[in-house]
């Protein structure tokens, strides 16, 4: 953002081979609504303008919620002994640039913020992605709750079985195949056991 058309220009010349969509604002209420209608990597934001300066736009962008952490990078013609970087940080830019700058400082540090901003894009999209993929609490318990009933039912199968076996004491045939459904049982509840740990 900066108030002079020549400026802007320059700076999109500067930009242009990083192949990103730049937007150019020539006071800091373009530059607020911009803020609200686009997610941006950087912003770069002169601080001498009339009307609103940089440093009221830069407080002003921190406020919206979707611009908090849009990272600024100050671009001053102000002598560097100035408080202009001390003023830039405290509304929370990251870095300043004295004009007349050079191409490859600013082109270099626009670069880093924007693999930053594409890096963020990409683990935004893993973590939508992989939530999607996971169940929720809700399913987990659900899930839980039907594996212990399952356990439950399997136990309780078990037991019947083996009180039969005992009540069948005197027909070695049906207790010796109610005994290998006992056995049947037993070998599941311990599986099911070795998965549910």
């Amino acid at each position: 953002m900066d108030d002079k058309d020549e400026s802007l220009v320059a700076l999109e010349a500067v930009l242009r081979p990083l192949q990103q969509q730049l937007f150019k604002a020539r006071s800091g209420q373009e530059a607020m609504k911009l803020m609200l209608r686009h997610d941006f990597a950087v912003v770069l934001l002169d601080v001498l303008m009339p009307g609103m300066d940089g440093f009221e736009t830069a407080t002003h962008i921190k406020r919206f919620d979707q611009a908090r952490d849009v990272p600024i990078i100050f671009l001053t013609s102000a002598e560097p002994g100035s408080d202009v970087a001390f003023r830039g940080y405290a509304v929370g830019a990251v870095d300043y640039i004295t004009k007349p700058f050079d191409p490859w400082v600013v082109r270099s540090k626009v670069a880093v913020f924007i693999e930053l901003f594409r890096k963020n894009a990409m683990l935004r999209e893993r973590t939508a992605l992989l939530s999607d993929l996971l169940p929720n609490d809700t399913a987990l318990s659900r899930n839980a709750q039907a594996l212990s009933g399952f356990a439950d039912r399997l136990g309780a199968v078990e037991a019947r079985l083996d009180a039969l076996a005992d009540s069948c004491s005197d027909d070695e045939g049906l207790r010796g195949t109610v005994q290998d459904l006992v056995d049947l049982v037993a070998d599941m509840q311990a599986a099911f056991d070795s998965v549910r740990l």
